[in-house]
């Protein structure tokens, strides 16, 4: 099943070759990639405005500068709610060794 529509300016066109978005080299990409939470591993929905992306950067230990690399986390909305975000940022942290294991 097909629908047409006409858009302004244009004569009327396919669904599926209007709505195609390419980059500067001219490949077709995609216009939405949705995010995962890290610590349940939902997809964090665009309508969800509580959700969370946090990079944490990694710190040279003899000079304590940035690296220019860093970890990133995302905390979706529901997590968040039920005020369980920073046990899962630690959780997470110690898992990935930023933080000690005996902190």
């Amino acid at each position: 099943m097909y629908f047409l529509f006409c858009l302004p300016f244009y004569s009327c066109t396919d669904i599926r070759t209007a709505v195609k978005m390419q980059n500067d080299a001219g490949d077709y990409v995609d216009m939405y990639i949705p995010r995962k939470c890290s610590a349940s591993n939902r997809i964090i929905q665009a309508k969800d405005h509580a959700s969370i992306q946090m990079n944490v950067a990694e710190v040279d230990d003899s000079t304590g500068r940035m690296t220019g690399s860093f970890k990133t986390y995302a905390i979706c909305g529901a997590i968040r709610q039920m005020g369980e975000s920073d046990d899962c940022l630690i959780r997470l942290a110690k898992k990935d060794g930023i933080v000690p294991k005996n902190f």
